[in-house]
Formats: structure tokens, sequence, C-alpha cells
């Protein structure tokens, strides 16, 4: 049997910047958290194209879409909870108002967080970024796909928030195959009885959950939603026709993220009971990640006993 690896998708961003650090037009700058980020290692690379901008990420954010205007892929990079919320009002009004080519790299979002506490899980950030017109939100499910999604905001034209984790999770997707698609939803395992739309380090219980299910009787597909704005609708809607059952899994507020964006979409073009496993309404504790995201039910378990309540509600 293959050793399970595991990775924090934060380092692969890391690894991921250093590629592009090749390039002539790629800058990369951190508000004084570059050793949490992992951008530490564009700057021991690239020194001369790395801006630490100091403990002052509304400012961060100024000065990246300064620097975009001048033809420069620029990738502002702190923890979520301060790149979406201290500084929203400049990731709105400087970035996304004018459609500046500024790529967010938020780290240590949702409770994996661990014993850093409710202060920095932030578990608001994809609910606050989905709103914003014109912003794209990536959500990497292993260290693979986070890689892969970076290099793809780079060569995409616009701004981009993407979400990072700081807990190693184990890796789902094949190094030697995988390819990441921009707004292109991922079917990891087919069913036919309810399927599971899971994103970040969720998708990995949802496959886990998904073999619990096998065992009482429950043919659960998976489907891995990377990119939760703009969303796949397609492979969304036709999972609802064909098990006529959903339930979402996120490491976020189940009000705004994952669960209402396909809520959303279903409720208007093909309405099936929807079920959400997430944060409920909750600020966050400090403690081991791992227990964390038990005590807040973001388990396989509570993944398998939701899907077996979305099945019970199919007409």
């Amino acid at each position: 049997m293959a050793d399970v690896i595991k990775c924090a998708t934060r380092d692969a961003y890391g690894k991921a910047l250093v590629e592009l650090g090749k390039r002539d037009d790629v800058l990369v700058l951190d508000a004084d958290l570059g050793k949490a980020t992992k951008t530490i290692g564009f700057k021991k690379s690239f020194p001369d194209k790395y801006i630490d901008c100091g403990i002052a990420e509304s400012n961060m954010m100024g000065v990246a879409a300064g620097l975009s205007t001048m033809g420069y892929k620029v990738f502002a990079s702190s923890f979520a909870m301060f790149a979406a919320g201290r500084a929203y009002e400049q990731v709105r009004n400087t970035i996304a108002y004018p459609h500046c080519n500024v790529k967010i790299g938020a780290t240590h979002a949702g409770i994996s967080v661990g014993e850093d506490g409710a202060s920095h899980q932030c578990c608001e950030d994809i609910a606050l970024m989905r709103v914003i017109p014109g912003m794209t939100i990536i959500n990497p499910a292993d260290d693979v796909e986070a890689y892969q999604a970076v290099l793809a905001a780079a060569d995409f034209d616009g701004p981009v928030y993407m979400r990072f984790g700081r807990l190693a999770v184990e890796r789902i997707n094949d190094e030697a195959t995988y390819k990441f698609e921009l707004g292109k939803g991922v079917c990891l395992r087919d069913g036919k009885d309810v399927t599971i739309v899971a994103t970040g380090l969720m998708v990995g219980e949802a496959l886990k959950a998904a073999k619990i299910l096998a065992g009482d009787g429950i043919d659960a597909r998976v489907i891995n939603i990377h990119t939760i704005k703009p969303i796949d609708e397609e492979i969304i809607i036709n999972a609802a026709k064909e098990t006529g059952a959903i339930v979402t899994a996120e490491e976020h507020s189940i009000i705004g993220g994952l669960g209402g964006a396909v809520s959303e979409v279903l409720c208007e073009k093909y309405p099936v009971p929807v079920l959400r496993v997430g944060v409920e309404d909750t600020f966050g504790k400090s403690g081991p990640a791992v227990e964390l995201l038990g005590l807040f039910g973001l388990d396989a378990k509570n993944i398998a006993e939701k899907a077996k309540k979305a099945v019970s509600l199919k007409k």
C-alpha cells in the first residue's frame, strides 16, 4: 500500500511562488508573515521582487493594486483573517473595483488554524469575497491542487482570492496526472443515491464519508469544488438530477460559503434537498486542529450522517 502523503496547502503556495519567480512580471508582497505564509522561500530566491509591507495589510493591498497597474502580476499574502477581514475595503475598492491583476494568498483559513483561536480562525472569508463583483475564489483540496491553482491564477486576468490551510492534509490527487481547470468541478467518486459537494480539506473527509456510507448500502457521489466563484453550475445541477439529494461540506461558516452558493444554484434551477456541513454560526475555539475539526462536526462521520438524512428527504 502506498504511503499517505500529507502536506499543508500553504506549503504548496510557497513552492509555486518560487516557480513563478522565474517570470519577470511576478512580484510577491507579505505582511510580516513570510515564515507562516511560506513566501519566505520566494524572498530568499528573489529578494529584489519581494516586499515586506509590515503589519499593515490594508496598505499592502493598496501597494499591490498600484504595482499591478505597472504590468506586474502581484501576489499579496497574509492570514485569511487579515487579508479578507482587516483589508476588506481595500480589496473591494482598490483591487476589485478597478479589476486589478492582484492575487491574494490567504493562508491559515478556517478552524484548522488550531491553537491560535477564534481571533485568527477565519470562517467568514469566502462569504466576504463572494459578494465582491469580479472576484474569483479558489479553495484547493490538497497540495497538488494548490500548486497548480497558483500557477493558473498567475495566468488569469483579474483579482483572485486563494484560500490555503495551515494543517497538513492527505493528498488526494495524483501529482503526475492531475490537471487543474479554473471554474471546473471534479467528480472524484461516482454514485447514485446522494452527492457530497466539498471544498478544501473537507474533500478528503467527503471521500472518507463515502466509504462509511457504502458500508450502509448508500452509494455517494463526491464532487470537489475548488473554484467557489465562478462555481461550476453544470456539475452541481447534473448531480442533483442524477442523485436527488446534496450535502455540502466546507471548513467555513454554513452562511455565505459553498453551502450558500450551491443552494442558490439549485433553488433557482433544480430544487432538491440540500443539507450543509460547516461551522454553524459560531466563533471557533483554541485547541489542536484535528480535535477542533471533530468538535465542530467537520469530519467524515458528520458528513455521512447528513448524507443519510438527505437521502431520507428525497421524494
